[in-house]
């Protein structure tokens, strides 16, 4: 009896063993074979993440230069909806207008002065998407790689870049004011209004704002906008691909 027990066991053992391994060369084989486009899974991967890395690029270059968010409609940050009693309200504070215009103009050098900074971050997360994961998402949609990475990553990355937006929020940028500081100088004076006898029967409501959490998630939304676009270019337009990788790996998509 003591025999055939062992025997099973071994038996069972060896075909989990079996199963493992049968799983473990299956994936092996997955990652260095061929792709939905007859290329290796391994090029297809290279090819994607290239494709982000031109995004990624693109979308420094454009964002973090001067008036890359001020210069640009769809963009540009403006105060947040929390400041809308601020701004209905401008003819009660003095000087009001000139404190929302350097404020407006704060937010957005800030922008751009933190995503200058942004790439080693952003770039470091292209490294976490697998070599399956690359491959098939090269054959996805438009913006597939974007999406992907937004859903992956965005959270990590907000909570990596909110220290450098912070820190950008505390430069003099603007008449040797920080965005705190022209913000602050902006809230204060409504606030003041807000809180004395007159704004309380005008029925007016302080305003607080986190600035920091407000332009790193504008400044975030920005790059990702920027990248899908890069991504949509490269996937349609073969004049976008700008080396022979990306040439030969999305120029299977051409085929489809």
């Amino acid at each position: 009896m003591k025999k055939k027990m062992t025997l099973l066991c071994i038996v069972c053992l060896s075909l989990a063993s079996c199963s493992e391994l049968l799983q473990v060369a299956s994936q092996v084989g997955s990652s260095m074979g061929t792709g939905i486009g007859g290329m290796s899974n391994a090029e297809n991967a290279a090819g994607l993440k290239s494709a982000l890395d031109v995004g990624i690029d693109a979308a420094i270059k454009n964002l973090g230069k001067e008036n890359g968010f001020f210069g640009d409609a769809a963009l540009k940050l403006l105060l947040p909806p929390e400041a809308t009693p601020i701004i209905d309200n401008l003819s009660i504070i003095p000087g009001g207008k000139n404190l929302v215009d350097k404020a407006v103009l704060s937010l957005n050098r800030a922008a751009e002065d933190a995503v200058k900074e942004a790439g080693p971050i952003f770039k470091s997360a292209i490294t976490n998407m697998s070599i399956l994961d690359a491959a098939s998402i090269l054959f996805g949609g438009h913006d597939a790689a974007t999406n992907y990475l937004h859903k992956a990553t965005y959270h990590s990355l907000k909570a990596a870049f909110a220290p450098k937006v912070n820190k950008s929020l505390d430069k003099p940028l603007v008449g040797n004011l920080s965005v705190v500081q022209s913000w602050n100088s902006l809230m204060t004076a409504y606030n003041s209004v807000a809180n004395s006898v007159v704004g309380q029967m005008a029925g007016l409501s302080p305003v607080n704002v986190n600035l920091g959490e407000y332009v790193t998630e504008k400044a975030l939304d920005a790059l990702f906008k920027k990248i899908s676009e890069k991504e949509a270019q490269i996937r349609t337009n073969p004049g976008a691909r700008v080396s022979p990788l990306l040439q030969k790996v999305f120029g299977q998509l051409d085929k489809k």
